[in-house]
């Protein structure tokens, strides 16, 4: 895949995390954050990043660089993606996809491309809008400790269940195919639902996803981000004909998910048990907090991460998105 083809992929991408002008600052400057990071790969992303924003680069620019139809195919997929990042498509992300699925001269591929998200996101936690969550009353202060603390082998079971999440999530990003990286999040979404439900709390997808928020994982900066990341370090054969990259993109993308999944398998406990009564500015700052030793933890599972990728076929990966891992 040539630079110009990476470019205009990703240019797509960062057109529809954008086309619904939507995205809060924290939202913007994370994306730009991202685009700083992956930059030098052979793509000036910080560059297109202010082109795409200023209207310099246009998605009529981007289609005209995609000739090959596997390509086309790869920046819809894309875009799909980063649209449903959030669970719901607006009247204008809906309105995007359908001018960029004509422009790409996409057919019955955007169909089979559409049902395969959908499967991804339609995982069995209820829609956003559903009811408020049921929490467990709060005792007084003094006893909301005793309330909330789980059984010992409760609290190792769901340690280990945090653990198995963040395996699988770094073992995805091992695999050159895209619908790996479509996998991750709802998986980490499926993680934090989980943990809820040790601490009696039922939770809606838009309850997570504003948890997510509150902690600073933007879920559209995550899909650019991997998605950046795996196209400029080579590991999305499915298109460019490889089916392994660079091994350093490998190592950092393995450290990004396994580290990320941990970090909020392990916040979401600290914030279920307290009853969910930590501050926005706590919340964040705790999760920067725990990446630290998350991202340590990642070489002494590597062995695991590594054997673990060797497991995964899509359907096991579909189960694991229904069922939980």
């Amino acid at each position: 895949m040539t630079a110009s083809e990476q470019q205009a992929i990703l240019a797509i991408t960062l057109l529809a995390a954008f086309c619904d002008g939507d995205k809060d600052s924290r939202e913007r400057d994370a994306i730009k954050g991202i685009a700083a990071s992956l930059g030098g790969q052979g793509v000036d992303l910080p560059r297109l990043y202010q082109d795409v924003l200023l209207k310099r680069y246009t998605q009529a620019d981007a289609v005209a660089a995609l000739q090959d139809e596997g390509a086309r195919q790869l920046a819809y997929e894309m875009a799909v993606c980063v649209v449903d990042a959030d669970g719901r498509q607006t009247a204008a992300e809906t309105a995007f996809l359908a001018a960029l699925k004509t422009a790409l001269g996409l057919d019955g591929a955007a169909a089979a491309i559409e049902a395969e998200a959908n499967a991804w996101f339609g995982y069995d936690i209820p829609a956003v809008g559903a009811a408020s969550p049921v929490a467990v009353p709060l005792a007084p202060a003094a006893q909301q400790t005793a309330l909330l603390t789980l059984p010992l082998e409760t609290e190792r079971a769901l340690d280990a269940s945090v653990l198995r999440f963040a395996i699988v999530c770094g073992a995805l990003e091992l695999l050159p195919q895209s619908w790996a990286t479509m996998a991750i999040v709802p998986l980490q979404l499926k993680l934090v639902h989980g943990v809820g439900k040790a601490y009696g709390i039922e939770l809606d997808q838009g309850h997570i996803r504003e948890f997510l928020a509150a902690a600073g994982v933007g879920l559209t900066s995550q899909y650019v981000e991997q998605f950046g990341r795996k196209l400029l370090g080579g590991l999305l054969g499915k298109y460019a004909g490889k089916t392994a990259g660079k091994a350093g993109r490998a190592a950092t993308g393995i450290a990004f998910s396994f580290a990320t999944t941990y970090a909020l398998g392990q916040l979401a406990k600290r914030y279920y048990a307290g009853g969910r009564k930590m501050e926005t500015a706590v919340l964040k700052d705790t999760f920067g907090q725990l990446l630290a030793p998350a991202r340590q933890l990642q070489s002494q599972y590597l062995p695991q991460i590594q054997q673990q990728a060797r497991t995964l076929d899509y359907g096991t990966v579909m189960q694991l998105v229904k069922n939980g891992v």
